[in-house]
């Protein structure tokens, strides 16, 4: 893909933004639905003004440019949005997806009210019938008012039971206009003279009796008792629905108010996430994480609202730091906050025109991991990619995938394959090793590429490298590096098996350098030198691979609160 796709992309992603029907939020796109709304409202003017004689001999030519143009902006405005209908709901992805929104309530609303308007100029259709369905704009409307979308939903919650509350009703109404027929046959003949003239004036009750059958009531004891219980059925069928629309109403406002409130604890969370500085290697950083002990004293937050904050928004996780631990470890704040934005429907991803990409699968199983492999990223001018969000909480690694369905992964891979688009290209995976789950080992560092597990050379046949002097460069030049200032070791195929290097590999496009490198949740969670090593690291790849120095990186200077310009 190359930048002018990439410029579509962000095109039709901003699109998206725009037709969200269900993004509230206070950004110039809002200026584009108050025109979508005046437009509409024009054009209803227009076709009212058009039943006029007069208006239409004075001003005729002025209407017709204005329904000209109104149904013009329009064409396209509805064209862009079946386009970018796949990035608002997975459900309308491809051309079935596309045509199944094109059948929904609102896609046919806008079909209707546009394409039409052509079909008189390749065809004798006449004008003024396709001008009737003008007026179906109007319901566009809709799509854009609280109050509907608020109904709407209240409906949509409570339909299986408005559904079975109808079932029984009309079960019930059917039993008792059979019965009616047979107390009332022998009393009038000639007017129950079968059971479907029963069952008609039952029915016919509840709609207010607009077929007159109330004129020929029952007459016997048993008849007018059967009336009495289809009259108070009656005023259920009717109640019983607007019970549970009312019920329902009032879930849905109480659920907005909850989230308008989870959305402002979510801006005070962010604030938790203000830069420090990293001391080491003088780069202002976003922290790994915030404890919940420390977000409550900090923010004044209570724990519930930190959770609600959580769950609403896509740029925090509830990380349990025990997961990180070994037994001979103690750690302090079980619970804490990770930080890390999205601009992408699985993660993120970051194209920095690099030859090396630097991808973090699993950040919501291994935490701080992606923290680690975004600034690994940021400071080595690498391209970054990070698989992060499944199709329902709890979030799946890129290890979990059971098919190739799973919300995102198509995405994901192909971004991959067009960040890794030749033989010359590297990616990096970077997981978790070391941590509570798994034996300490005595290197942090694990790195593996194909090759079975303790076998230390480059004889395998299945190794995923292209470049192996380079990487063996690297390799040694790190090692070195990390056990002269930091007291650490790194070893390669040593206490992993070939399966992350490997498994990645076979999903790409092209045979790429793909390297695995396993760290320890010693090193990314509590070791304070952590920005140092990713430096040091990105050096390495830089001097080994690319042959260039790290760049300088004016953000990591800066200090702001989180992850601003995350994108870039």
């Amino acid at each position: 893909m190359d930048k002018t796709e990439t410029k579509i992309q962000s095109f039709k992603r901003e699109l998206s933004r725009v037709f969200d029907d269900n993004l509230h939020t206070k950004q110039w796109h809002n200026y584009v639905d108050y025109a979508i709304i005046g437009l509409i409202i024009l054009s209803t003017v227009e076709v009212f003004l058009s039943t006029y004689d007069g208006i239409v001999e004075k001003y005729g030519l002025w209407l017709k440019v204005v329904d000209y143009f109104t149904t013009f902006f329009f064409t396209i405005e509805v064209s862009l949005r079946i386009w970018s209908a796949d990035l608002i709901d997975d459900k309308h992805k491809g051309f079935w997806g596309r045509v199944r929104y094109c059948f929904s309530f609102y896609g046919l609303i806008d079909i209707l009210s546009t394409y039409p308007f052509y079909l008189h100029f390749f065809m004798p259709v006449p004008y003024v019938a396709l001008k009737a369905l003008r007026i179906a704009r109007l319901m566009r409307v809709f799509r854009y008012l609280k109050a509907f979308n608020v109904l709407s939903r209240a409906m949509r919650a409570k339909k299986d039971e408005m559904w079975v509350s109808v079932q029984f009703l009309t079960i019930i109404t059917l039993i008792l206009s059979f019965v009616l027929f047979f107390v009332e046959h022998e009393a009038q003949p000639e007017v129950y003279n079968n059971g479907w003239t029963s069952v008609l004036w039952a029915f016919a009750q509840y709609i207010g009796d607009p077929g007159g059958f109330a004129d020929t009531p029952p007459i016997t004891v048993t008849g007018r008792i059967i009336a009495c219980i289809i009259g108070v059925l009656g005023i259920a069928i009717f109640a019983v629905p607007a019970g549970l629309i009312g019920s329902a109403f009032s879930e849905v406002m109480e659920k907005d108010e909850r989230r308008e409130k989870s959305e402002g604890w979510a801006e005070r969370l962010h604030l938790a996430f203000e830069r420090k500085l990293d001391r080491p290697t003088g780069f202002q950083i976003v922290p790994r994480y915030v404890s919940i002990v420390e977000i409550q004293a900090r923010l004044g937050l209570k724990e519930d609202e930190i959770l609600d904050a959580v769950a609403i928004s896509d740029k925090f996780r509830l990380i349990n730091l025990s997961s990180t631990a070994t037994p001979e470890e103690r750690v302090t704040d079980l619970l804490a906050v990770e930080h890390f934005p999205v601009n992408t429907v699985y993660g993120q991803c970051i194209d920095r025109h690099s030859k090396v990409t630097i991808f973090s699968p699993s950040n919501i199983v291994d935490p701080i991991i992606g923290w680690w492999a975004y600034y690994l990223a940021k400071i080595g001018g690498f391209n970054y990619v990070s698989r992060e969000i499944g199709e329902t909480r709890p979030y799946n690694s890129f290890y979990l995938y059971k098919n190739d369905n799973t919300i995102g992964r198509e995405e994901c891979m192909a971004d991959l394959n067009r960040l890794l688009d030749n033989e010359d290209k590297w990616v990096f995976s970077i997981l978790a090793a070391s941590g509570g789950s798994e034996p300490t080992y005595p290197t942090q560092f694990h790195f593996t590429y194909g090759a079975k597990k303790g076998d230390e050379t480059y004889d395998d046949p299945n190794i995923t490298l292209n470049d192996i002097p380079a990487f063996d460069a690297l390799y040694k030049e790190f090692a070195e590096l990390l056990e002269r200032d930091y007291s650490l070791a790194a070893d390669r195929q040593r206490y992993h098996t070939n399966a992350s290097a490997a498994y990645f590999a076979r999903h790409l496009e092209h045979k790429v350098n793909a390297v695995a490198l396993r760290v320890a949740w010693s090193v990314t969670v509590r070791d304070a030198r952590a920005i140092q090593i990713a430096q040091s690291l990105a050096q390495a790849i830089n001097r080994n691979i690319n042959h260039t120095d790290n760049p300088d990186v004016p953000e990591l200077k800066i200090k702001a609160i989180g992850y601003e310009g995350y994108n870039e």
